[in-house]
């Protein structure tokens, strides 16, 4: 069964929120209102009793887990909270009644209610590009090249970016950098299974991966 995700390398993330905007942009997204949000993570002490310098922190980009077993899958009176054959959960805004019961069930805090058309919002891994073989918004404007996209089936090695702009040389233009890809495993550091991470899991078994080396610690 195909599970559409992404997995960040939060050792390259650097906080620059590009990915917020460019999410918001292409789905027009109401202000005041995110699909997806950047947290920090720390700063945190790196051993017992470490003060400044000895300290670390990342960035941790949040949005719908796109979960294996979504609660708000399951609470919803109307069906309009999906699971599809790609992975993903959508929301059928047409069956949408704007209870909120799938608001209160997700453990992320990723959905809204969109009070003007009086439905459930969230992220759909940019259903709309993907089906036709583009990459998540998000994904394509990541300025630290930390976001990869694909099928967690297929293993989070095979996982697609757009490649660097520098390497397409006269063919540099959006639609080629778009359709140029570099896969997660050629483009970056070595790591382990014990450096993949999700998000708290309490069930739902969230899909989006999460890289990260260094940390002595993971929140």
């Amino acid at each position: 069964m195909t599970q559409f995700a992404i997995v960040t390398d939060l050792d390259r993330c650097v906080g620059c929120l590009a990915c917020s905007p460019a999410c918001k942009m292409q789905n027009d997204v109401p202000i005041g209102s995110y699909w997806l949000k950047v947290l920090r993570i720390g700063p945190n002490p790196k051993y017992e009793g470490a003060i400044n310098p000895d300290c670390e922190m990342y960035y941790l980009p949040m949005q719908c887990q796109h979960c294996e077993n979504p609660f708000c899958v399951e609470v919803c009176p109307t069906a309009a909270s999906q699971k599809m054959a790609d992975g993903t959960v959508q929301v059928d805004k047409a069956r949408c009644i704007g209870c909120q019961f799938c608001v209160m069930a997700c453990p992320y805090g990723v959905r809204y209610l969109n009070e003007e058309e009086g439905v459930v919002e969230k992220c759909t891994l940019c259903e709309q590009k993907t089906e036709h073989g583009e990459l998540p918004q998000c994904v394509i404007n990541c300025g630290g090249h930390a976001r990869f996209f694909g099928d967690l089936e297929k293993g989070i090695e095979t996982f697609e970016a757009y490649e660097e702009p520098k390497t397409l040389g006269s063919g540099l233009s959006y639609d080629a950098m778009c359709s140029a890809r570099v896969k997660f495993k050629d483009w970056v550091r070595p790591y382990t299974d014990a450096d993949v991470y999700t998000v708290t899991d309490v069930g739902n078994k969230p899909s989006m991966r999460y890289v990260l080396r260094y940390a002595k610690w993971v929140g």
